[in-house]
């Protein structure tokens, strides 16, 4: 209900959300074009994921590599995609965080 005991206009909400689905698929698309890195070891190893946090590359520096010791060179690349994906996330959120609070503030929306 609107304040004054008045009805909501239909039409003004569907303009507004059809506006915020626009505006999260424009989010999105710039997500999957943006790309964030995460390193570990120093440096050794660099990660870089898109927005949506799929693997895009993987420098690893000669310097980490032993070939007596993979398990410290698989914990690096683990290390450095983890840290990729979490400034994926972080970025997920400041892209799409004001988007899905508009759309909580919508009646009969599941947010």
């Amino acid at each position: 209900m609107i304040p004054g005991g008045g009805q909501p206009n239909m039409q003004e909400i569907l303009q507004q959300a059809q506006k915020m689905q626009q505006d999260l698929a424009a989010a999105q698309e710039e997500l999957a074009a943006t790309e964030v890195d995460g390193q570990s070891g120093g440096g050794l190893v660099r990660a870089t994921v898109n927005g949506s946090g799929e693997l895009r590359g993987l420098v690893i520096d000669p310097k980490a590599v032993d070939p007596e010791d993979t398990e410290t060179l698989a914990d690096l690349v683990i290390a450095a995609v983890q840290a990729a994906n979490e400034n994926a996330q972080q970025l997920q959120q400041e892209k799409l965080g004001p988007l899905a609070q508009g759309l909580g503030g919508m009646p009969g929306m599941p947010f």
